[in-house]
């Protein structure tokens, strides 16, 4: 059976547990050579130890140098997913200065970086595909204890729009994951975000990573500057 990523380089972020790391196992079994990156060595060295397609390196995302040395290093790369983040818990009054700050130089930020430094060799190679996290608790819902998270989120979409109105004549797709309620580390008030979802379970980070996958591939070639909500009908109440 053809793979439908062989041949192609992906970059995943914060790939060493959780959706990133669901979404580079997805991407290597598509036949891709993937650079899993996450600050977690620990975890990036489980990653790869069964998967020769994958080859792990230590990432901070919240700096532009090593996120620009790193992609000058890869060289050709075909596909980014941008799944480094953060989910600070409160509203608006349990936000301070530094939670913002925060916040949106990990989730929003760490896009911009990314995207600045594997865009030019993108754009050298005539396409690419880029695939950010952002969430249902963005602009398109409002979740209670998710202020500046939901702020980010909305960002991010924002920015992924941006980038795909620029660069759709160039053969660059860009496209915003938007999960649920995911079981995984991040996830907080399980028992209740259950009540919500109408499909009647949380979501997995191999729901995502599938999802991410297919984005990533040739097939969705009419897909861009979209938000894909991944969220098994959530409800937000």
């Amino acid at each position: 059976m053809t793979k439908r990523l062989e041949n192609k380089t992906a970059l995943v972020t914060a790939a060493g547990a959780g959706i990133g790391q669901a979404t580079a196992l997805a991407f290597a079994r598509e036949g891709a050579q993937v650079w899993a990156t996450d600050i977690d060595a620990e975890a990036l060295s489980r990653l790869n130890s069964d998967t020769p397609e994958i080859r792990c390196h230590f990432l901070d995302v919240t700096d532009s140098g090593p996120v620009k040395r790193l992609a000058d290093t890869i060289g050709k790369i075909d596909i980014l997913f941008n799944c480094a983040g953060f989910v600070h818990d409160g509203d608006i009054l349990a936000c301070e200065e530094a939670d913002w700050d925060f916040s949106f130089d990990l989730n929003v930020k760490s896009c911009y970086r990314t995207i600045r430094a594997v865009l030019p060799g993108m754009l050298r190679e005539g396409g690419g595909s880029i695939i950010n996290m952002a969430s249902v608790a963005s602009s398109i819902k409002g979740v209670p204890n998710r202020f500046v998270y939901g702020a980010t989120k909305a960002a991010v979409i924002g920015l992924t729009k941006a980038i795909a109105a620029d660069y759709v004549k160039d053969g660059i797709r860009c496209n915003a994951i938007c999960p649920g309620t995911i079981n995984s580390s991040l996830a907080a008030g399980t028992d209740e975000a259950l009540k919500g979802i109408c499909l009647g379970r949380l979501g997995t980070p191999e729901d995502i990573g599938q999802v991410v996958a297919f984005l990533a591939t040739a097939e969705p070639n009419f897909i861009t500057g979209q938000t894909i909500a991944v969220d098994g009908c959530q409800r937000i109440t």
